[in-house]
């Protein structure tokens, strides 16, 4: 694929990636689909998202690193022409991804019917929040509201204090998008197998409960009290969590282990030998109050200085813009400027088809005429395609 206009790096050679010989047609939305064929299109697939004609700003298109290496094929789905074009792709795909509320797809005449019959070895994702079937199915909701469901939300936050919010990665682009491209990889390697293709039924509540589950079962056992920020992972313990600096920047420790507590307490010059047993949990809460007068004497950049050189799993905890700029993230090449947005590396990293680039997001229906061409459309019906309005 060559890059966008304006691009200020070249797309990716031609069969690169472990997942180059895989067609993926996304049905674009919002979130967890497009995170999961950003995925897919950056271990290689060929992801041809299908978009709606209207306009959209520069600025948010920039923005939209989620869409980066897909070719843009703008189509009205609401005409049946429309929906025949992407009946014709899925011919020669391997994979279709959707994010609709359940019925929507089928009544557009996309449903998993409809694209099985036309491909059977098709491998047909798709991505909600409550799932195809029970009772909260056809019920509107956001990350925040699926965190709220599965628990996880209730768990996270300061003691005493209100549940906080992990932004939206934990249902939309961890229960989500990542179980979803989880599901299809799994699909493909047994339509590879047995030449039959299935649905996956990615839904947001299912991934967190499985991220979840070890905390269910230490709720379920006791283990874990429902109150906040009182447990080992939750901020509750004085040696896992972040500190205020003078500075009014913050700085992050998780010194489970022996022997990196015992350097965190020296550094801070506290002798262990002085307080209660690091695991005492009836002391965490005094503890960490000490700690927070130690950290809260100095600059966190001075804290680093002092911390350096030493394992005591310690670390700043630094701005978007700091990581992008932090020495550790330039050796590894962890982001590239696509037209002048950092865009994070193609994650995980494959040692004999990689590295892949940050390949660059095309303007809506930039293939329009070429997937056009490719499905059979000859150059006088894509033009009354285009009169109609069918694509842009």
């Amino acid at each position: 694929m060559s890059a966008a206009p304006g691009s200020d790096m070249a797309g990716p050679p031609a069969g690169t990636g472990p997942l180059r010989e895989v067609r993926v047609v996304e049905l674009a939305g919002q979130g967890p689909g497009p995170f999961a064929c950003m995925l897919l299109a950056d271990m290689g697939a060929e992801v041809i998202r299908v978009e709606r004609a209207g306009p959209v700003s520069p600025e948010r298109r920039q923005a939209d690193v989620h869409g980066r290496g897909r070719r843009s094929i703008a189509i009205d789905l609401k005409d049946q022409r429309g929906v025949d074009i992407v009946l014709d792709l899925l011919d020669t795909a391997d994979v279709l991804v959707e994010g609709f509320r359940p019925g929507v797809a089928e009544r557009l005449g996309l449903g998993p019917k409809e694209c099985l019959a036309r491909n059977r070895r098709l491998v047909y994702g798709r991505v909600t929040g409550w799932g195809q079937d029970g009772p909260l199915a056809g019920l509107a909701g956001h990350d925040i509201n699926y965190l709220a469901f599965s628990g996880a939300l209730h768990a996270i936050g300061p003691a005493g204090g209100d549940p906080a919010v992990p932004l939206n990665l934990v249902a939309d682009y961890g229960g989500g998008g990542a179980f979803l491209v989880i599901g299809v990889l799994a699909a493909l390697l047994q339509a590879r197998v047995t030449g039959t293709g299935q649905v996956v039924d990615a839904a947001m509540i299912d991934g967190v409960a499985a991220m979840m589950a070890p905390f269910y079962a230490m709720a379920a056992t006791g283990i874990w009290s429902e109150e906040r920020g009182i447990h080992l992972l939750d901020s509750g313990a004085h040696f896992y969590g972040v500190y205020r600096t003078a500075d009014d920047r913050w700085v992050s420790v998780g010194a489970i282990e022996p022997q990196f507590y015992r350097a965190l307490m020296t550094l801070l010059d506290i002798d262990t030998d002085t307080v209660p047993a690091q695991m005492d949990r009836a002391s965490w809460a005094a503890l960490r109050a000490r700690l927070a007068e130690v950290f809260a004497t100095r600059d966190r950049d001075a804290w680093v200085s002092h911390f350096a050189g030493h394992e005591a799993c310690f670390f700043p905890v630094l701005s978007m813009n700091e990581t992008t700029r932090h020495p550790h993230a330039r050796a590894r090449a962890m982001f590239e400027q696509v037209n002048g947005v950092p865009h994070p590396r193609p994650a995980p990293r494959f040692s004999s088809t990689g590295p892949l680039p940050a390949r660059p997001i095309e303007e809506l229906g930039d293939s329009t005429d070429e997937l056009l061409r490719r499905v059979g459309r000859a150059e006088t019906q894509i033009a009354a395609l285009r009169a109609d309005g069918v694509v842009a």
